[in-house]
Formats: structure tokens, C-alpha cells, sequence
């Protein structure tokens, strides 16, 4: 645990030189991969949302691939297709970028609603059917999904099923004026991201994901303030319907992964609050007058209603 330590510290200080300003959205996308969910950011194009993406992958040692999502898009640009081959006289299936173990799904609501749906069964099932055959996708297997707002041209909102596959919903934003002068003044980087040398490889990554997973301690009381904080939100004034138990879940297991990054073996309620604005907002209905309201906000609200276990 301690040597897991050392490297997330190692890959999130090598990675913070790429990524000027950006050590919040960074450390939601490790304590998002390492909770096994997958990754929705929302935001305006050119903040650095594909830097993340590579520079996790190749800070990880793992695989890379990248959907560029157009309206033209079709699902077996995704998943592949087979393609007859007249030497060997046989179909041979040739995989799309979904087999990688990083995919960055790039302005993923500028797809159509047919070709978002071949996304669901590889986020949900960690496997593809591509003409009536299942294949596995390979381990650790995390998606990354850029979205625009959805007030731009030629864009799908996301639906409902789609939003709730995605484990956290996180936001960029603008880097602090410090740091925008310091891109400005070294340029671009992204180039060199290419070069990195990993600080764990993909057993290290499985290993620390498993630990997570498995043998993070999670006390009732704090079972029990997860579920007063979901039945909160069943009843909230400000919502219609409230967390699933997908979403129950989710709490939970970046709640675990918070307290790993944190140095601890165990869950306190500090990490369910530091997670819970970005796994929660996206995945409960507002009530209509409430829609225009920051939505992290009232889920924040929601919160200071639980009271903490002592």
C-alpha cells in the first residue's frame, strides 16, 4: 500500500507539469479509474481534457485509443468489424479502438443516440458483441467521455441510461491566470507526453484496484450515513427521483478510493462528502424550477441535511 502510495504521488507531480492548474480534475480522474468506473467531462473544448487522458495512460503504462465522435459516427467504428480476407478466403475480425485499456471518447454527445448505445454494453459489461460474438475487453478497461454543452450546435444530450454508466461527472475550467501564463510561456507540451515513462504497469494498476475493491475498510456507521445520504436524496424537496442503487454504490467505491488516495485503509464520512457532489448531480432529477441552479450546489445542500456519525 505504502509503494502504491508513492507511485500515484509520483504519477500525479509528473503529470501536474503537463496539466498547469488542474490537480482537482486530476485526482477525480485517478480516484474515478481506480474505483474500476469510467469518467464524463464536461466542458469547453481546449482545457485540456485530452491531456488527461493520454498523459493517465501513458503515466500507467496502459494502452490508449481515441474516439473522435462525429454525426456520422458508426457503432462498428467503435467495436470493429470483419473484413473478408480473399487470401485466407475467411472473415477476419478487425477490433475498433474500444479494445484498449484507456479510451478517450471525445465530444461523445456529438454522436447520434444509435452509435452512444454501443457504448453501454462495453461500460456497463466490460465486453463488446460484435455479429453475434461476446469478446472481453481487456483489464483495467476505463473510459474518459468529453461533452460539450449541450446549448452548442449539433450536439445529442446525453439520455438518462447513458449518464448513469459513468461513475463521476467532472468539469475542467478555465486554469488560474498563474498558470495560463506559464502555458503560455513554455507552450504546448503534449508532445511529450508520448515519452513518459510509467511508474506502475498494469499488474501494479489491477493489484491497487483490487485492494479498493476488496479490502478497504468500511464500517456499518459509515454504511449506514451512505444510506441516510441516499435516502436523502429519495425525499429531497429540490428532486424528483433520487440515487439509484447504481449510484449507491458509486458513493461507496469512490468513497473508497478517496481514502486510498488519502493514505488510509478505511472510509471516514470526509471522503463521501469530497466525492459526493460528483457522483451524485448527474444522476438524480431536478425538479424543473431547480434545473438552472448549480447543481453540485444543492447536492452539497442535501448533504448538510445527513448528519455526520460522530
Amino acid at each position: 500500500m505504502e509503494r502504491a502510495h508513492e507511485a500515484i504521488a509520483r504519477a500525479m507531480q509528473t503529470l501536474g507539469r503537463y496539466l498547469h492548474g488542474k490537480e482537482r480534475p486530476m485526482r477525480l480522474a485517478f480516484i474515478c479509474f481506480f474505483s474500476r468506473g469510467h469518467l464524463l467531462i464536461e466542458d469547453l473544448p481546449g482545457l485540456g481534457k485530452t491531456t488527461l487522458a493520454i498523459g493517465l495512460a501513458k503515466i500507467l503504462g496502459l494502452s490508449f485509443g481515441r474516439i473522435q465522435c462525429t454525426s456520422d459516427l458508426l457503432p462498428t467504428d467503435i467495436t470493429g468489424l470483419s473484413i473478408f480476407n480473399r487470401t485466407a478466403g475467411a472473415f477476419e475480425f478487425h477490433p475498433g479502438p474500444i479494445f484498449h485499456n484507456i479510451i478517450l471518447v471525445d465530444e461523445i454527445n456529438r454522436a447520434t443516440p444509435k452509435t452512444q448505445s454501443a457504448l453501454l454494453e462495453a461500460m456497463g459489461e466490460k465486453q463488446v458483441t460484435v455479429e453475434g460474438r461476446t469478446m472481453d475487453l481487456p483489464k483495467p478497461f476505463f473510459v474518459i467521455a468529453t461533452q460539450n454543452p449541450a446549448e452548442q450546435f449539433g450536439t445529442f444530450p446525453l439520455p438518462e441510461s447513458q449518464m448513469d454508466r459513468f461513475m463521476m461527472r467532472i468539469r475542467i475550467g478555465y486554469p488560474s491566470r498563474e498558470a495560463e501564463l506559464e502555458i503560455l510561456r513554455g507552450g504546448s507540451k503534449r508532445r511529450e507526453l508520448y515519452s513518459l515513462d510509467p511508474v506502475m504497469d498494469q499488474e501494479t494498476v489491477l493489484n491497487i484496484q483490487r485492494f479498493i475493491r476488496e479490502r478497504m475498510i468500511t464500517s456499518e456507521t459509515l454504511l449506514d450515513y451512505i444510506m441516510r445520504i441516499i435516502e436523502e436524496t429519495r425525499r429531497s424537496e429540490y428532486l424528483t427521483a433520487g440515487l439509484s442503487t447504481r449510484g449507491s454504490l458509486a458513493l461507496l467505491h469512490t468513497s473508497r478510493a478517496h481514502a486510498f488516495m488519502e493514505g488510509r485503509d478505511y472510509v471516514i464520512p470526509e471522503d463521501v462528502k469530497a466525492v459526493a457532489p460528483y457522483v451524485i448531480a448527474h444522476r438524480v432529477f431536478f425538479r424543473e424550477e431547480y434545473t438552472s441552479t448549480d447543481t453540485k450546489e444543492i447536492t452539497r445542500l442535501i448533504l448538510e441535511k445527513v448528519s455526520v456519525p460522530a
